[in-house]
C-alpha cells in the first residue's frame, strides 16, 4: 500500500518524514517530496505550499506518479467551534469549500465545488472519506500520545472543515461561519484535496491542528503555535500508518 502526506509548510511535515526508513528527497514539477517506508507502508510525503491550487495539482501529480490509496493532509487550522481552543485536533467527517458557488445580489450561495446548480448540478455537498477510513483513523486515535499545548491536552473532535484561499482573521466572519456551516475549523486546502481525490477514487483524510481561532489575533497566534501543535497532527497521521500495519482492509472508495 501507498500513502500520500502532504501538508501546505515543511514545518507539518518534518516529524511524518522522521519516522519513515529508507527516504529519498525529489522534487515533482517543483513541489519537494520524499519518499521512504513506514512498516509495510511505502509513503510519499509532499509540501504543497498555501492553498487550493497548489494542493490540487500535486495530488494530481502524486497521484499519476506513485498511484496512492490512500491521501492524507496534515497541518494547521483555525478553530471555528467556540467550544474548541488553540491546540485542540479536528478530522474532517467532510471539507466544504465555503467559498465556491454563486455570488448574486443576495450574496454567496455555496454550491459544491466544481458544479454550478444550472451547470451540472448536483445533490452533493462537501468530500467526505470512507466509512471504513474513518473507522481506521478513530481507532488509531485512541492509540497516539499528544503533547500538552498552553498546559492542557489537546481534544480530537471529527467534524467539518470548510476551505477557502482566505486566512481568516476575523471573528464576525467566523462566527458567520461556524453558524452557517456547522464547521469546527477552517483550511486553505483540505477541500481541495477532497475534490481531487473523490474525482480519482481515491480515499482521503484531513488531520488538523488548531493554531489559532480565525479572530484579529490569529496571524500571531499561527507564527507562535505552528511548531507543537503542527507535531500533534503528524503525530496522528503516524498513529493512522501504524493502524494500517494491522488492518488489510481496501481502502478504495467503494470498496
Amino acid at each position: 500500500m501507498t500513502v500520500a502526506v502532504i501538508s501546505a509548510l515543511q514545518t507539518e511535515l518534518d516529524l511524518v518524514i522522521e519516522a519513515l526508513i529508507r527516504v529519498r528527497g525529489g522534487s515533482i514539477a517543483g513541489w519537494a517530496n520524499w519518499q521512504g517506508e513506514y512498516g509495510d507502508t511505502g509513503v510519499v510525503a509532499a509540501r504543497a505550499g498555501l492553498g487550493k491550487v497548489n494542493t490540487a495539482a500535486l495530488a494530481a501529480l502524486l497521484w499519476e506518479r506513485h498511484r496512492p490509496e490512500l491521501m492524507v493532509f496534515t497541518g494547521v487550522a483555525g478553530g471555528l467551534d467556540p467550544d474548541l481552543a488553540v491546540g485542540d485536533m479536528v478530522i474532517g467527517e467532510r471539507t466544504i469549500q465555503h467559498d465556491a458557488g454563486v455570488i448574486s445580489a443576495a450574496g454567496l450561495q455555496r454550491y459544491q465545488a466544481g458544479h454550478l446548480p444550472f451547470h451540472n448540478p448536483t445533490d452533493q455537498f462537501g468530500f467526505t472519506p470512507s466509512a471504513q477510513l474513518l473507522d481506521l483513523v478513530r481507532k488509531s486515535v485512541e492509540g497516539v500520545e499528544l503533547s500538552p499545548v498552553l498546559d492542557r491536552p489537546p481534544s480530537v473532535r471529527f467534524g467539518t472543515i470548510v476551505t477557502g484561499d482566505v486566512f481568516l482573521q476575523d471573528a464576525s466572519t467566523r462566527d458567520r461561519l461556524y453558524a452557517e456551516l456547522s464547521a469546527q475549523a477552517i483550511d486553505m486546502e483540505g477541500a481541495a484535496l477532497g475534490q481531487v481525490a473523490s474525482h480519482l477514487g481515491v480515499d482521503h483524510i484531513v488531520i488538523r491542528s488548531l493554531s489559532d481561532l480565525a479572530a484579529g489575533e490569529a496571524a500571531e497566534h499561527f507564527d507562535r503555535f505552528v511548531p507543537e501543535v503542527s507535531a500533534n497532527s503528524a503525530r496522528l497521521v503516524i498513529g493512522l500508518l501504524d493502524r494500517l500495519q494491522e488492518d488489510d482492509r481496501d481502502l478504495s472508495i467503494g470498496s
